[in-house]
């Protein structure tokens, strides 16, 4: 990533000739056919669910470029919605093929499952609370006397529904979520989603970073064939633990948005829009902790 590109930051787009479709939380998407659509990663940053008034530079760039890494890697798994055509080829004009390229790709235009395949391999987050309450995760029990931010003795999946900008994805049972896709795809999606969170996670742990837990996103075409969509093994996606760093009994330090959260928690907020200003060097630090995540994971051996 140039030094100009880490230090201009991009909080929605907007192209002449294509018609934007959807603007979610960090990705505005603009039809290019009927099979197509243009995906567009922005600097916009998200936590509790609300979208933050403050981008952080780089991001997206940093989100594109390693999602890429993770498709490409992870191809022999699954398929996913990657094209080999260019983003920057549907515009004319200069100044928009400046700002699409590092964060945009023209993907494979399919149908998105309505839920989020979550894969939890430490107790940390809202896993932790629930496992403090409950003893278990969305109703997998676990070993007693487990400490925060514990090794699990095998990942598990943990599905949720997507939720709209400003509400909260919700956490449901297997069983919920073959109801709302059907039994034998419900499994395969679980199954997909754990060998993909065990490859990126022994490949991650061999450079020094522990991915606590993630989620992915799905997708079918017309002959319902599936796909791995959206973002995969991100730091928006994922918690990202320094393994140098990592020991139980503590929320490790991250190269994730955890960071932000953080900081979010010690504000007098109710997690609801609009959500506050972040100070210069929050976001400073956020985005170095997006680019260092990248370099590590995607460096040449």
């Amino acid at each position: 990533m140039s030094k100009q590109a880490a230090e201009m930051a991009l909080f929605e787009s907007q192209l002449s000739g294509l018609n934007r479709i959807s603007q979610g939380k960090v990705r505005d998407i603009y039809v290019v056919d009927a099979d197509h659509l243009l995906i567009v990663t922005t600097d916009r940053l998200s936590a509790f669910d609300v979208v933050l008034p403050a981008p952080i530079p780089g991001k997206g760039e940093v989100l594109t470029q390693l999602s890429n890494f993770w498709f490409r890697r992870m191809a022999s798994v699954v398929p996913n919605h990657l094209t080999d055509r260019r983003a920057e080829d549907l515009v004319a004009d200069p100044a928009e093929k400046a700002m699409l390229a590092g964060r945009a790709i023209v993907v494979r235009r399919l149908k998105p499952l309505p839920i989020e395949a979550v894969v939890r391999g430490y107790l940390i987050g809202s896993g932790w609370k629930d496992y403090q309450a409950t003893g278990a995760v969305c109703g997998i029990p676990l070993p007693k006397g487990l400490p925060m931010a514990a090794q699990l003795p095998a990942p598990i999946f943990t599905p949720a529904t997507k939720a709209a900008i400003g509400e909260h994805d919700e956490n449901i049972s297997f069983a919920e979520m073959e109801k709302l896709v059907g039994g034998e795809l419900a499994r395969r999606v679980r199954d997909l989603s754990i060998e993909i969170y065990t490859r990126g996670a022994e490949y991650a742990r061999s450079r020094g970073i522990i991915i606590a837990d993630t989620k992915f996103e799905f997708g079918l075409d017309e002959a319902g064939r599936l796909y791995l969509i959206d973002e995969v093994l991100t730091p928006d996606s994922s918690r990202f633990w320094p393994a140098a760093d990592y020991r139980t009994g503590i929320s490790p330090p991250s190269f994730d948005k955890q960071y932000v959260r953080d900081y979010l928690e010690t504000l007098d907020w109710n997690k609801r829009a609009p959500g506050p200003a972040l100070p210069a060097d929050i976001v400073r630090r956020t985005s170095e902790k997006y680019r260092q995540a990248l370099e590590i994971l995607t460096q040449p051996d």
